[in-house]
């Protein structure tokens, strides 16, 4: 059961998140006004009201089978791991053609003709289109996805891979779904619809064009990078919750990476998280002397900064630019950039993909690409993209997951240069533009566990452990602080005993904390108005502010034991 819960909100959370976009029109049009009964001059057309259920359908088998034995079954047979993807797009294009042009749909229906059908007109099922839609659909890199891809590709497929993976594909199939039918009510509804059907498998065929010529261009991909992943935060909290860290999620655990958990993520100061893990199952190297291979124990008294991306990541494209300035401006005074690149898809896995990718984005340091991401499991990785900064004894530093904090991990490479050679003299600091989309101008997201604290304001150490709170006599604004006595998990922290306080000051419209445990929790605001809060089952967000005008203010949150307290989110 935990598999399916978790499965299933990944695949909810990944529905809804901005990298769905491109294929809505498609959905809308061919899943849902296809769908729909049209009036002619004859009578009414009858439509086929299974159709949006057999695209969705078509979508979920073709993206589970792709998912899980794509990459092995192209392994195989020797082919190329992108010609999938390529056979959907042309699938999608033929279809489009045969919407727009009868003729064309004639011909191509010639070898099916001796499958009975009741109508001449809208009589595809739309599983073909599904089928189609599934082999090139490319969803957002979360938690539970990258658990599913590291299993498919390295061959760990077991009934726990296929629960999990049939479960994400359920979750995304269910917005998709919502979507079909919401296109088939529109044009029930609209008297101008029904009575075109003609235009409106044209139109059809033209989305269905265009996503297919999008997708040959990468089109899509510069259309999400315009856009923040507003999904990113409820996509960690689902990965650090007690299921999440249980199915394994946070990777696998061994004693040459344990010591990575000492790694807090975006620490504003340099830490020591055990020695790097060796750089391990790499198919090929890329920008190396002959293709060779680096050994990590070979660049000691040099500082390292291993960089996880995959190509086609918008995440990853916008953090890029700042690793090749990091590169070009610090490789002189002993910065080592080695690009790891673990595919998040099948197509991602073949050199000249990679290659054409690197050289689009100025990469000419060493990448490795990291196909059965062996890599990627020792560094017990899950991020695309994710920064190791190592120091010149082979130390891992600093580690820095997702967009973002770059000037942080800048002033830390400079103080590990400076740690290597203190005669060192640095060039000035990299000047380029962090794009990270903002979602605009709210307290940023306030986690309470230790590996994760951001917004402290009760002035003490925040660590793991149990300890003694008090609230400051002046808490700055977008902080928390905690009064009373506290556990302090990695992931998230519970009253000791009895309850506990905790106090949020923040600037936002909306503001909800993600909980887990059970029991009930009283939430009082600036004005003394309050709330209760009743807490159980799986650890979910839970709403505290709806509707606020944006401007600053405070609530004071009574927790009793028994209830842990995950983070708090803004918008």
């Amino acid at each position: 059961m935990d598999l399916v819960i978790i499965g299933v909100l990944g695949g909810l959370i990944t529905g809804i998140s901005p990298c769905i976009l491109p294929v809505l029109p498609v959905i809308f049009l061919t899943g849902g006004a296809q769908s729909a009964g049209f009036e002619t001059d004859g009578g009414v057309i009858p439509a086929r009201r299974s159709r949006p259920y057999l695209v969705i359908a078509g979508l979920v088998l073709s993206f589970s089978l792709v998912t899980l034995l794509g990459s092995l079954v192209l392994g195989l047979l020797n082919l190329p791991q992108d010609v999938i993807r390529w056979a959907g797009i042309a699938v999608l294009l033929i279809l489009g053609i045969g919407l727009i042009v009868p003729r064309f749909e004639q011909l191509i229906e010639k070898p099916f003709q001796w499958v009975p059908r009741r109508n001449v007109e809208n009589r595809g099922s739309g599983f073909g289109v599904g089928l189609a839609l599934g082999a090139v659909f490319v969803p957002c890199a979360g938690p539970v996805l990258a658990a599913i891809i590291v299993a498919g590709a390295t061959g760990r497929i077991g009934v726990d891979t296929v629960v999990l993976t049939v479960s994400f594909a359920v979750g995304v199939a269910v917005p998709l779904l919502v979507f079909a039918l919401a296109g088939r009510g529109v044009v029930q509804r609209i008297r101008a619809f029904r009575t075109r059907e003609r235009g409106l498998r044209i139109t059809a065929g033209i989305a269905m064009i265009a996503l297919a010529v999008g997708l040959v261009f990468n089109l899509p991909q510069y259309l999400q990078q315009l856009l923040p992943d507003y999904t990113a935060g409820v996509q960690q909290d689902l990965l650090d919750s007690p299921q999440g860290e249980s199915l394994g999620l946070g990777g696998l655990v061994t004693d040459e990476n344990r010591d990575l958990d000492k790694c807090a993520n975006d620490a504003t100061e340099l830490q020591s998280c055990g020695t790097a893990p060796q750089i391990r199952g790499i198919e090929e190297w890329l920008n190396t002397p002959d293709g060779a291979a680096i050994d990590l124990k070979s660049l000691r008294g040099e500082v390292v900064l291993i960089d996880f991306w995959a190509y086609s990541c918008i995440n990853c494209q916008r953090s890029i630019p700042h690793v090749v300035a990091w590169d070009k401006t610090y490789s002189d005074a002993g910065l080592r950039v080695i690009g790891v690149h673990s595919p998040e898809y099948a197509f991602e896995k073949s050199p000249a993909n990679v290659a054409a990718g690197a050289r689009s984005f100025g990469i000419d340091y060493p990448v490795a690409l990291d196909n059965s991401l062996s890599t990627w499991t020792a560094y017990r990785n899950r991020y695309w993209p994710a920064h190791y900064l190592i120091d010149a004894e082979g130390v891992v530093r600093h580690i820095s997951f997702g967009e973002g904090n770059y000037a942080t991990t800048e002033k830390l490479i400079r103080e590990l240069l400076q740690e290597a050679n203190p005669g060192e003299r640095l060039p000035a600091a990299t000047d380029v533009a962090d794009v990270t989309p903002e979602l605009g101008s709210t307290t940023r997201e306030t986690f309470l566990g230790s590996t994760k604290a951001v917004n402290f304001g009760g002035g003490a150490t925040y660590r793991a452990g149990v300890a003694s709170f008090s609230f400051p006599a002046d808490q700055a604004a977008d902080t928390f602080a905690l009064a009373g006595d506290w556990d302090v998990q990695t992931q998230y922290a519970t009253p000791a005993a009895g309850e506990a306080d905790v106090r949020l000051r923040y600037h936002a419209r909306e503001v909800r904390v993600v909980l887990a445990g059970s029991g009930d929790i009283t939430v009082t605001d600036q004005s003394g108005a309050s709330q209760t809060v009743s807490v159980s089952g799986t650890p979910r967000s839970y709403e505290l502010l709806s509707g606020g005008s944006g401007d600053a203010g405070e609530f004071t949150l009574t927790v009793p034991s028994g209830v842990q307290v995950y983070s708090f989110t803004f918008g």
